[in-house]
């Protein structure tokens, strides 16, 4: 039997409305190091956006060098399997990669070519041996895929970057089966966005442009006995496909992920199938409250509801639960976060974000419209708004098409 550990979307180097969650992550690094020893893990698999940057500060690289070391050390025999996802630099990722090599870590941050211009196969598969250091699956390593990845697909009738994608998932998986042996089990990874998943909210945009088009689940072959998936933030099977699965983020990235289980998957497989698919929750390390739980309340309520909480100071700052606050006002209040701030005074929480609704006149409070500020928004929320201010309707697909490739080089190929 081969048991694997699938986890992905780390973003390490993370901040929360300016808020940085490094002692989430080594909250859940030290959880992860526990488990490994614990599930006796054989193998551990991370699909993608290991940093949430392409340039992730120095803590955030020392937390990943200092896991990797810390689960060399502890799990002497454990495989380790990394690509990078979209958020990642490619580059960077793979700088150390001739080091980790040496300690059985295999790190894929792009699509490796050959001289003759083919793929280098070699780098992609990797063999998953159990203790008795018997290979028991081999895993087609791919990374997050750009477009200048893709092959030339020369037939009109087709969408030229899914089968794009297509043909080169098609060559890796079939290179990987070549080398199965009897009772060998066939995996592969994945950082992309599939046909029939759900988005997290305010976390990941819907991507439409480069090679990001939702992809569809036969890319995956029925003879593939799992296959591990980063990008999305909430943990899913990819329609009906038990087998082919999201991880889901170890740690709530918005404020809106605070309402699903965080995990990672515990894999078993035995004699080329799997057998066993199994949600390990994480430990949430940090809460996150959002007042009042129902939508927005009046202020007068919500300040006797702020007044009330028990929470005294004494503990670790970086312990504090996150705070989102929903208020409801007839008219703008300047004074509003200074009244706040004097219901919290001595209390240990952190407030993140205030979010102001306006019902107008004579309106109805479902259909009241939230304040936002700029640094709440996502790239994609000011493009769309600007454009509209602008011309008043929403962008054509193929300019909001065009800025999305513009964004994923800024976020996924600066050095």
């Amino acid at each position: 039997m081969l048991r694997i550990l699938h986890t992905a979307d780390w973003h390490l180097g993370h901040s929360l409305h300016s808020f940085s969650r490094e002692y989430e992550h080594r909250c859940f690094l030290d959880w992860l190091l526990d488990t490994l020893e614990q599930e006796l893990a054989d193998a551990l698999i991370i699909a993608g956006d290991v940093f949430d940057s392409a340039n992730p500060p120095a803590s955030a690289q020392q937390l990943l060098y200092h896991f990797l070391a810390q689960a060399r050390q502890r799990c002497p025999s454990l495989d380790i399997v990394m690509v990078a996802g979209n958020h990642d630099s490619p580059a960077r990722l793979e700088a150390p990669r001739s080091l980790l090599a040496g300690m059985g870590i295999h790190v894929v941050g792009t699509l490796p070519g050959t001289a003759r211009g083919g793929i280098d196969l070699d780098r992609l598969l990797v063999p998953l041996t159990n203790r008795d250091g018997k290979v028991q699956a081999w895993c087609a390593a791919l990374p997050f895929l750009r477009p200048a990845d893709l092959p030339a697909v020369g037939d009109e009738a087709l969408d030229p970057l899914v089968e794009g994608v297509r043909r080169v998932y098609g060559r890796v998986i079939a290179s990987a089966r070549e080398r199965l042996g009897p009772g060998q089990a066939l995996v592969a990874t994945g950082h992309c966005y599939m046909v029939g998943t759900r988005l997290s909210e305010l976390s990941e945009r819907k991507i439409l442009g480069g090679n990001q088009h939702a992809l569809p689940v036969d890319i995956f072959p029925e003879d593939l006995s799992y296959a591990a998936l980063g990008h999305l933030h909430l943990a899913q099977t990819v329609g009906r496909q038990e087998t082919v699965r999201y991880s889901g983020s170890p740690i709530p990235l918005s404020l809106g992920e605070d309402r699903y289980p965080h995990q990672v998957v515990r894999v078993d497989l035995e004699g080329g199938r799997c057998l066993a698919m199994t949600p390990l929750p994480v430990p949430r390390s940090v809460a996150i409250l959002r007042l009042p739980g129902n939508g927005p309340g009046p202020l007068k309520a919500v300040m006797a509801l702020l007044r009330s909480l028990d929470l005294p100071t004494g503990t670790p700052a970086q312990t504090w639960p996150f705070l989102e606050i929903a208020v409801h006002l007839e008219r703008p209040e300047p004074g509003l976060r200074r009244q706040l701030d004097e219901a919290l005074a001595g209390k240990a929480i952190r407030l993140l974000k205030i979010s102001s609704y306006y019902p107008g006149t004579g309106g109805a409070l479902a259909d009241a419209i939230p304040e936002s500020h700029l640094q709440e928004l996502t790239p994609d929320e000011v493009f769309m708004r600007r454009y509209w201010q602008k011309h008043g309707n929403d962008p054509p697909a193929e300019l909001l098409a065009a800025f999305h490739a513009l964004l994923e080089d800024l976020q996924g190929e600066r050095p």
